[in-house]
């Protein structure tokens, strides 16, 4: 009944997430508008529309906002090619690029034969091939699955989760990885980690350079927009394309948080399915707590981790749920008491 209701529970999780990842089109449509809203604010190669004698502030702007509206058509497929780019380079090349982002080198079976042999074991019993171990020499105590295929499939963890985790809790650890690659979350992780890449991409050159921009929309400008009619307009259109920028980013981490929130709760569930040991998954879960900040790794990328910090405003920008949230879930999901009640001095 339990894996029948996991099932389930991991149809509904995929129908919901894959749901979060269509508004990923939405948001990049959004993108192309801020970019045409900027466009013609600057005058960058766009034929100034005339502005008549009596036109007020609001009729020359929403016929600005209207005409960089009908441009967006034409320039989206320029960029979902430049998307479908970026998708194949993550595609191939996923693995490495994640672990250069958080410094994970390569672990064989003379390195850590008993780690290997866990993870070996808990492959064998659920009849799936052995993705290749990682490790980040850190003291944190943290995990990560990665890769989009059977050949790319990597699991790292860090040194201070196998120097501080006893066998059965590092067990649970491996299996609860192992169940994102067969939840297929590590390939949702990626495509949600690619398009929220290109937005923070695009947020960062256009913040550090915006006074590149200003320097080129001052010299672009025809003479009708150096009136300070025609300047405020410009000025407004600027800022709405800021302010869908600005949108575009909340929501696309939003989305890319709420993804992996959910799936997390699953992940922890499978781990206690494969190794039939929640005590192991709960004490490593209280081991973990408080011990597995990883701050020299993007923030894109912390979503993959086993844990991560708390988020801000109520844990939107959370991309795990609490620990205690998760101990209790693992409570009720297997009939194993939180907390393991205490021995009396007399027995």
């Amino acid at each position: 009944m339990a894996a029948t209701g996991l099932r389930s529970h991991i149809w509904a999780n995929s129908t919901k997430s894959l749901t979060l990842l269509a508004t990923f089109p939405v948001l990049v449509t959004m993108l192309v508008y801020a970019g045409m809203l900027a466009q013609q604010a600057l005058g960058l190669g766009v034929r100034r529309l005339p502005t008549y004698v009596g036109e007020s502030f609001w009729t020359i702007l929403v016929r600005d906002m209207a005409a960089a509206a009908e441009r967006v058509p034409s320039a989206l497929p320029w960029v979902a090619v430049g998307v479908a780019v970026w998708f194949v380079i993550a595609w191939f090349a996923n693995v490495s690029l994640i672990s250069m982002s958080t410094g994970a080198t390569g672990l064989s079976r003379k390195d850590e034969p008993e780690l290997y042999n866990l993870l070996e074991n808990l492959c064998i019993a659920r009849g799936m091939t052995t993705p290749k171990l990682q490790i980040i020499e850190t003291d944190q105590l943290n995990a990560y699955a990665a890769g989009v295929t059977k050949s790319q499939y990597t699991v790292a963890v860090t040194r201070g989760l196998i120097e501080t985790l006893d066998k059965d809790e590092l067990e649970a650890v491996l299996a609860h990885e192992l169940s994102h690659i067969i939840h297929a979350d590590v390939r949702l992780a990626m495509v949600s980690i690619v398009f929220v890449g290109i937005f923070s991409l695009i947020m960062s050159i256009v913040f550090n350079n915006a006074d590149v921009f200003a320097r080129i929309g001052a010299g672009s400008s025809s003479s009708d927009r150096r009136d300070a009619k025609g300047l405020a307009v410009a000025l407004v259109l600027i800022l709405i394309a800021v302010l869908i920028l600005v949108l575009v980013r909340f929501l696309s981490v939003a989305a890319q948080m709420a993804i992996s929130r959910r799936r997390e709760f699953m992940a922890d569930a499978g781990a206690v399915i494969m190794t039939k040991n929640p005590e192991a998954m709960i004490s490593a879960l209280r081991k973990i707590s408080g011990h597995s900040d990883m701050p020299d790794t993007p923030s894109d990328v912390r979503g993959m981790y086993f844990d991560n910090a708390a988020g801000f405003l109520g844990g939107i920008f959370a991309t795990h749920p609490p620990i205690r949230s998760r101990i209790t879930a693992i409570s009720q999901f297997s009939g194993v008491p939180e907390q393991k009640p205490r021995r009396s001095p007399w027995g």
